[in-house]
């Protein structure tokens, strides 16, 4: 048997995937039982990128419908990434029976409802387990590993380039500002990092990872997205002094005894013995916690060009086997099952870290206390900083650690004590996930 593969997009990704299929497919086939994984088509915009492949006897054209239309191509292989195009391109190749492998996590996070029901409906096969976490095989773990549990919580650092950025602040002092620029020189950041640094990134991800553990279709406007340029790296000093790491985390988890998940992406505070407090650099980490298995946790590199090629590769072996088609049928949740309720973001319950800046005068703390416990926040510890660690005409910080609090309750007392006269500048606050 071999399996015809169209491959859209050499770029990096891509690349790696040709190069993977080129130069291992005797490997290939014998780890697969016989199976042959053939490249027999390529489509990309730069030409320059199609020479090698052209080289090695592969069909290339700039034409990607082209590549989808060919009668000797059993499965696609979309790697182009946005939306629009990538889009109609998925859904041809699923309209002509043909089925599709694909990391583009926007894609899937916006219309993956619409794309299951089409290759349901024409009873091809979907892989997509590399558009979590590049190399780190996360979703094929809530498919198959874990299928027997009830998945309680799936917590994550999915976004490599803003990991880099707060390692660098944390160890280093670097501001944000500079950080994000080392991160662009290193090649880790884009030009325009706001998909990355604002959250949204992370948001698709948590989207993709929640609709697998729960099994319930999940819209994407449905995340809270918070990132990380609005960050000090005072703040990060003064959570490493009180035991935490900040890192930008994916929380997905079941709302207590309520029926509803509470789904969130924000800078959070970790404790340093939290499992994914030691995730540095562009490294990616899950924890799944499931009612039989306890906790599980997944760690490797979430992005680049080996590591992601080789998860696209696992899907074309499932495919090859046949086990593909089953995995596809077992989403049928996305389209035939009432999404779970999602818990507004006012009604979620965690701990905080926040600092105000305040003058110094006496009875201030005492007035803070005061408005915090009128709307139901209960203050865990309290670090006053001496006048001369700071311009005292500029304020003084006065960092607190609440105990879990409902957010709606713990805002609304942060813009009451905003208000005040003793206060300099509105408080900066961060939320504290505990191990």
């Amino acid at each position: 048997m071999e399996l015809r593969v169209g491959l859209l997009g050499v770029g990096t990704v891509g690349g790696g995937v040709a190069e993977l299929l080129l130069g291992e497919g005797a490997a290939l086939k014998e780890r697969t039982g016989g199976i042959g994984i053939r490249l027999v088509a390529a489509a990309d915009i730069e030409p320059k990128r199609l020479a090698s492949l052209s080289a090695a006897g592969v069909e290339v054209s700039k034409d990607a419908m082209r590549v989808v239309s060919r009668d000797d191509v059993d499965v696609v292989v979309e790697l182009i990434g946005g939306a629009d195009t990538a889009k109609a391109l998925i859904l041809e190749a699923l309209r002509r029976r043909r089925s599709v492998v694909t990391a583009n996590k926007h894609l899937l996070a916006e219309h993956g409802e619409e794309i299951v029901r089409a290759a349901r409906g024409a009873g091809a096969a979907l892989g997509f387990s590399a558009a979590v976490c590049g190399g780190v095989p996360v979703l094929l773990a809530l498919r198959t590993g874990l299928v027997a549990n009830k998945i309680a919580s799936i917590v994550g650092i999915v976004n490599g380039t803003c990991n880099y950025i707060l390692t660098r602040m944390s160890l280093g002092g670097t501001t944000y500002a500079a950080a994000l620029a080392e991160a662009q020189a290193q090649g880790y950041a884009e030009a325009n990092p706001a998909l990355d640094v604002d959250g949204h990134d992370s948001a698709h991800k948590l989207t993709i990872l929640a609709a697998l553990a729960f099994r319930t279709p999940v819209a994407l406007s449905s995340v809270l997205s918070e990132g990380i340029s609005g960050l000090d790296v005072l703040d990060l000093r003064y959570a490493q002094d009180l035991g935490y790491v900040v890192k930008l985390v994916a929380i997905g988890k079941r709302a207590g005894d309520r029926d509803a998940l509470d789904l969130r992406v924000h800078p959070t505070l970790l404790p340093k013995e939290h499992p994914l407090a030691a995730v540095s650099g562009v490294f990616n980490a899950v924890e799944i916690t499931g009612h039989a298995v306890g906790r599980v946790m997944l760690f490797g590199r979430g992005a680049g060009k080996e590591p992601t090629s080789s998860n696209i590769v696992a899907d074309l072996v499932e495919i090859a086997r046949g086990s593909a088609a089953r995995a596809t049928d077992q989403l049928a949740f996305w389209i035939d099952r009432p999404p779970m309720p999602i818990l507004p973001p006012g009604e979620a319950s965690t701990r905080f870290y926040v600092r105000f800046t305040v003058r110094d005068e006496y009875g201030v703390l005492g007035s803070m206390a005061r408005i915090l416990g009128e709307h139901r926040v209960s203050i865990a510890s309290v670090i006053q900083k001496e006048p001369h660690e700071g311009d005292a005409t500029n304020g003084v910080p006065i960092v607190v650690l609440t105990h879990a609090a409902r957010a709606a309750d713990f805002r609304a007392a942060l813009d009451e004590i905003d208000a005040c006269e003793f206060s300099i500048r509105r408080a900066v606050f961060l939320r504290i996930e505990e191990a």
